[in-house]
């Protein structure tokens, strides 16, 4: 199962991108994000446990991140959690309005529970479109916020 999340922010790629791929910051900046944990670094990429509400439900996972900073690409692989298996891109591009970001989060689940049709609808839909929307929809206002503020007050950058 496949879902994808599109939206259009009017921001430079570059800022989007460093914004997306900071994950350690997102529970600073987006309140759906209880923790990011760096876990240690592989030869795949970054080790990391995050987790964030669905509303008032608590959901846990861990993930490897793997960046492609030419491409504005971000990869994750879901290690660990009922997503494990789960493979997430952060396509970043530049649009006519500033950058348009499509998530896309294919569910091939190694969990036998969620294998099942209706575990994918609630995996699927339920939880990760929900926090995926509100990812893009949160990061879009602090980076059209960043944009119009002075460019010395580095809201989202290190």
């Amino acid at each position: 199962m496949r879902t994808v999340d599109t939206i259009e922010i009017a921001a430079d790629p570059d800022a989007v991108y460093r914004a997306a791929q900071q994950i350690e910051r997102w529970p600073a900046i987006l309140p759906h994000y209880r923790w990011v944990k760096l876990l240690g670094t592989e030869a795949e990429g970054v080790r990391v446990e995050m987790a964030a509400k669905r509303g008032w439900i608590p959901v846990r996972w861990e993930a490897i991140q793997r960046c492609e900073e030419m491409q504005r690409r971000i990869h994750y692989r879901h290690t660990g959690g009922a997503t494990r298996g789960m493979r997430v891109v952060w396509e970043i591009d530049p649009a006519e309005s500033g950058t348009r970001v499509t998530l896309i989060h294919d569910l091939t689940l190694e969990t036998p529970v969620v294998r099942w049709w209706i575990g994918k609808m609630i995996v699927g839909h339920f939880f990760v479109h929900y926090i995926a929307t509100r990812t893009l929809r949160v990061m879009k206002r602090l980076l059209e916020e960043q944009a119009c503020a002075e460019p010395s007050l580095p809201v989202l950058d290190r």
